[in-house]
């Protein structure tokens, strides 16, 4: 390959982000020259999208040849390496292996890598699952190991319960309910029943609806402290179904309200590591999962620094542009630092890294032909789609009463091993809602937060399974 060449745009790394930028540059702008930097010759693509309403998309995450975008974009030319480094001043961006582009636009994608517990990456019984090559690793262990020790709470740990069998699982959270990246103390225990499995001869339980306002005495727990997710894709544990142990149990211990101290590789024990809790707690595991998140990877150099999050991701305004003209990011790597819309907020979730990309896609072809671009309308409401425990899971706007002090109230409607749903409302407008189960109110709920319709008339009705609210707003 050439040590040189020109480019008018420049994307660098193969996640969801970056193949989503690719293939909206294909869309705009087929005719001119395209640069794709990705360090593996697989990268990730989205497909079997469906929309359950306008802004809530489910989709699945599979992992193809970097080759098959050549398909799509036929001036698209990939280099199979890593950025090593980027001169801004005269727009050329380094490899590791010594090949100067010289781009007119550059959107780095290069997303983000597993926050690990202790010198976890001297230890190959220290497994961060961020990965489809993780995954494989994982599942290898699992064929062998007796009992096993996950950390995290997020979507990834939940799914590793919920998906293997044949093997003790002890799982340690630091909040105080299982899955707190996603869900709220009542899911959190809506999912636990099935975790026991107690259905009775197929009959669905009562249908509780209740309500709470937040006062001033309730201590709220914060959610989204640290804003983290994974980027698998929403079916990546699929693979994990099935893989048992001979002859193994299927216990699981969940402790609460603790994270791990230090993990020391012991023999002549029954198991070979021992994992100290700040409880003071010692357990002992053939393994542990660390499932605790991820940091943006911005591992390579600059000739000048943009800004940063505090999160240490690139901070881009509305158009994914960073502080440095021509330079724009999104995925993982990205800090959204725009005004945002009242029901929106960052969450590192494949969801957002494809929304973003296909936002800088668009932003970069504009500032290339002079063109005015707007914000995607995605950007107006937090949606996100997931499988969690076997359910679906619909999560939008502020879920959690994010950002709304507690000055709000909750509106709950939960059938055993059925359905879950919670409304967050304020001033009588619905502000968020978990919806978990074959529930049908995510389109009337979209409409509900985006037109910030006054509820109060509706009383606790709104939620009444005998009332088919979606009846008056249709």
């Amino acid at each position: 390959m050439e040590m040189s060449f020109k480019t008018v745009y420049l994307v660098v790394g193969g996640g969801i982000a970056g193949v989503t930028c690719v293939e909206t540059l294909a869309i705009l702008h087929p005719e001119e020259s395209l640069v794709l930097i990705t360090a593996s010759t697989l990268v990730k693509n989205v497909s079997n999208v469906s929309f359950f309403a306008k802004t809530i998309v489910k989709f699945d995450v599979n992992e193809t040849e970097a080759t098959s975008l050549q398909k799509i974009h036929p001036n698209l030319k990939i280099v199979y390496d890593s950025l090593k480094h980027v001169d801004t001043r005269n727009c050329l961006a380094t490899t590791e292996t010594g090949i100067i582009i010289q781009y007119h636009v550059i959107c780095i994608c290069t997303g983000g890598i597993p926050r690990l517990i202790s010198d976890s990456n001297n230890n190959n019984r220290i497994i961060g699952i961020r990965d489809t090559e993780s995954v494989k690793d994982f599942q290898e262990k699992l064929k062998t190991g007796r009992k096993m020790l996950i950390v995290g709470n997020g979507g990834i740990a939940s799914e590793i319960v919920h998906a293997t069998s044949g093997i003790q699982k002890i799982w340690v959270v630091r909040d105080d309910y299982i899955s707190a990246t996603f869900i709220d103390p009542g899911a959190a225990e809506f999912f636990q029943d099935t975790f026991k499995k107690l259905d009775v001869d197929g009959q669905k339980e009562n249908t509780i609806v209740k309500r709470h306002i937040f006062t001033e005495e309730d201590t709220v727990i914060s959610l989204n402290k640290d804003l983290k997710s994974a980027a698998l894709g929403p079916d990546w544990y699929r693979k994990l179904e099935g893989v048992k142990t001979a002859g193994g149990t299927q216990e699981l211990e969940i402790i609460y309200r603790v994270e791990i101290k230090d993990v020391k590789e012991v023999t002549n024990k029954e198991y070979p590591l021992e994992v100290e809790l700040t409880n003071g707690k010692i357990i002992e595991c053939d393994f542990v999962i660390s499932a605790t998140g991820v940091e943006p990877a911005v591992n390579f150099s600059w000739d000048k620094q943009p800004d940063r999050g505090p999160d240490g991701g690139l901070s881009v305004n509305e158009f994914q542009e960073t502080t440095i003209a021509n330079v724009f990011a999104a995925g993982d790597v990205a800090y959204a630092a725009w005004k945002q819309a009242p029901h929106w907020f960052q969450l590192r979730l494949w969801t957002q890294a494809r929304q973003m990309a296909g936002m800088a896609g668009k932003a970069m072809h504009a500032k290339v032909t002079n063109q005015d671009v707007l914000q995607d309308f995605c950007f107006e409401l937090f949606t996100h789609c997931t499988t969690l425990f076997g359910y679906r899971v619909i999560l939008l706007g502020k879920y959690n009463g994010q950002g709304l002090g507690n000055d709000y109230e909750i509106l709950l409607r939960t059938t055993p091993r059925y359905e879950y749903i919670k409304f967050v409302l304020q001033n009588g407008k619905l502000q968020g809602a978990i919806l978990i189960g074959e529930t049908d109110l995510e389109e009337m709920c979209e409409n509900l937060i985006l037109d910030q319709i006054d509820l109060t008339p509706f009383g606790d009705d709104i939620l009444n399974p005998d009332i088919d609210i979606d009846d008056y707003f249709d």
